[in-house]
Formats: structure tokens, C-alpha cells, sequence
């Protein structure tokens, strides 16, 4: 074999190796777009609790309110860390509907999540004209931090990537655990979609997740 044919050869798999990458990543980071109609979340009251044991903790899950959210999945992340936080709820979802997921593609948002928080920023605020101002972004759009009620649903939540559109159902629910060592944990959910800053995310316990289009 001559050397230019050696040369095309390593050429075609250097491209073969990058196509194979490209679609790897997109396959985790999902794709970027829009999709219009989503209606707001739905919330009602309700009662109960559940009870679980995680790595030493007693965990006590309160209800507060059913939900039922249909959304577009603007980011993810994942936590992977030993604390009571991560072990019960390994993604964040950053969603959006109404106006804020329509125009999601036409705005260029840029989303991101890090120590269980989101932000979105975009590179001037007159982009946001089509959704109306700043605060309708807040109230089209949360973080949540989501807690899988079976091992099942967990895998599910994994697979949860940019771009899906879905409809999750479960609770908003306040958690207390404590240890024998007298160690203590608390994390309760906000119950409006009009609140920022600390407290604003969602606590929620998912017992259904279904993919839409």
C-alpha cells in the first residue's frame, strides 16, 4: 500500500472517529429547540408521606402539593455525590413551557446548572421581547430537583437530555432525614413558580414520567 492511500485511509477513520463523537455527545447533551402550546403547571393539594432508609438516613418525605408539569428540558445535570441531597435526587431538570419553551430557540438562552441551582442569561435583554420581560422567563421556567420513587423511574430520570419534551407527574414534597449520630437534613420545595433565588426549585417526587414528542 502506497503512502497516499496509507494517508486517506487514517484521514476517512478521523472523520469516522468524529461523526461517532459528535453524535455521542448529542446523544448526552440532547439538542437544543422549541415547542409551542405547553400549558403551566398544574398543582393541587394533597397529603402523605413516605418513609425511606438511605445509607444510615431516615428519610421522611411530606407531600404538599400533587404536580403535574408537561415542559421542555432546557438543561440538565447530574449529582453524584454521597450526600443525602444526591443520593435522592441524582438529576436536576431545568424546565420550561409557555412562551419561555416556544420561543426557546429563537431566543438565544443560554441555560446552566451548578450546585443545584439553574441560571439563563441571554446577550441582550431585548431578546426577551417575544416572551415580554425578564420576570416571565422566571415564571416560565424552574429547576428541579427530582426524586425518583422507584429504581425504574431513577434509570428514566438519568436519560432526561436537553431538548425532550415531557410530562411528569408526583409531588412537591418537603424532606427530613436524620441519622443515629444525630445529624441532621432538610429540604423543602417551593410551591409557586413566581419565587427566585434560594428556595425557589422545585423538591419533587416523581411516581411518572412519560416522553411526548
Amino acid at each position: 500500500m502506497d503512502l497516499d492511500a496509507k494517508k486517506i485511509i487514517r484521514i476517512i477513520i478521523l472523520i469516522i472517529i468524529i461523526v461517532a463523537a459528535v453524535a455521542f455527545y448529542r446523544d448526552r447533551a440532547g439538542v437544543r429547540r422549541s415547542v409551542a402550546g405547553i400549558r403551566a403547571p398544574i398543582q393541587e393539594e394533597a397529603k402523605g408521606v413516605t418513609k425511606t432508609t438511605v445509607k444510615g438516613w431516615n428519610v421522611r418525605i411530606e407531600y404538599q402539593y400533587s404536580y403535574d408539569i408537561e415542559a421542555l428540558v432546557v438543561h440538565t445535570k447530574r449529582y453524584s455525590g454521597s450526600g443525602l441531597g444526591d443520593q435522592l435526587a441524582p438529576v436536576d431538570a431545568a424546565l420550561a413551557w409557555g412562551d419561555v419553551a416556544k420561543y426557546n430557540d429563537s431566543i438565544d438562552f443560554h441555560w446552566g446548572q451548578a450546585r443545584r441551582w439553574y441560571t439563563w442569561k441571554v446577550n441582550s435583554y431585548e431578546e426577551l421581547a417575544p416572551v415580554g420581560a425578564e420576570y416571565e422567563v422566571g415564571i416560565q421556567s424552574s429547576n428541579n430537583h427530582l426524586i425518583p420513587s422507584t429504581r425504574e423511574l431513577e434509570k428514566q430520570v438519568k436519560k432526561l437530555r436537553t431538548g425532550d419534551h415531557v410530562r411528569i407527574k408526583g409531588y412537591l414534597v418537603n424532606i427530613d432525614g436524620t441519622k443515629s449520630d444525630g445529624s441532621t437534613f432538610w429540604w423543602n420545595s417551593s410551591t409557586t413558580r413566581e419565587d427566585t433565588g434560594d428556595g425557589a426549585c422545585e423538591v419533587f417526587y416523581v411516581t411518572e414520567l412519560q416522553w411526548l414528542d
